[in-house]
């Protein structure tokens, strides 16, 4: 049994991260959590941005539902914008997989910075979907003094095309079983 997590943001990037990954990831008896972050800044907002949090989580639980046998889980926590509780909530659960929508203002950038260029701190393998809407032309971050050699995996989804493969020929076969023949041997003539 596998632990996935995706986080869940309100990004067209996050919906496309969490269809990716049950796609392609999730199998039977596999747990997904969707793991929303509101950032801290005002005490006041809290209970506004765990609400407003929540209601985004169960919009995503509603594109789970169409895939049987899917056990979803909901964390909508309290947390920074660089991806400390992140790490922390993945660790607590034990995931396997992280699956992250990457977009410009993604955690992932000021994570690997403040953990100098490294995500091994988060114990799993994460996955950064990229929307297949976003053109090569975009603006990337640049991390000054930093590698850009990150140990993640981005996936970019695109529309692929099959080329039409004719049908395989089999061989005419003479003889399928050689147990099958049968030898009839003649009396010699002398």
């Amino acid at each position: 049994m596998e632990k996935i997590v995706v986080v869940v943001e309100e990004v067209e990037v996050a919906i496309t991260a969490l269809k990716w990954a049950l796609h392609n990831i999730l199998r039977c008896g596999d747990v997904l959590t969707l793991l929303h972050v509101y950032p801290s800044k005002s005490k006041k907002k809290l209970r506004r941005f765990r609400l407003k949090g929540f209601q985004l989580a169960l919009s995503f639980t509603e594109i789970c539902t169409a895939f049987p046998n899917t056990k979803t889980e909901i964390v909508v926590t309290e947390g920074d914008e660089e991806g400390r509780r992140i790490a922390a909530v993945v660790r607590e659960i034990g995931a396997s997989t992280l699956v992250v929508g990457l977009h410009d203002r993604s955690f992932l950038y000021r994570y690997i910075t403040l953990q100098n260029n490294s995500i091994r701190h988060l114990n799993c393998k994460v996955l950064a979907i990229k929307d297949p809407t976003t053109s090569p032309t975009s603006s990337t971050i640049s991390i000054e003094g930093h590698s850009t050699m990150m140990d993640l995996s981005q996936i970019e989804i695109s529309e692929l095309s099959v080329p039409q493969i004719p049908p395989k020929k089999i061989p005419y076969q003479i003889c399928p079983d050689p147990n099958a023949i049968i030898w009839r041997s003649r009396p010699t003539r002398k």
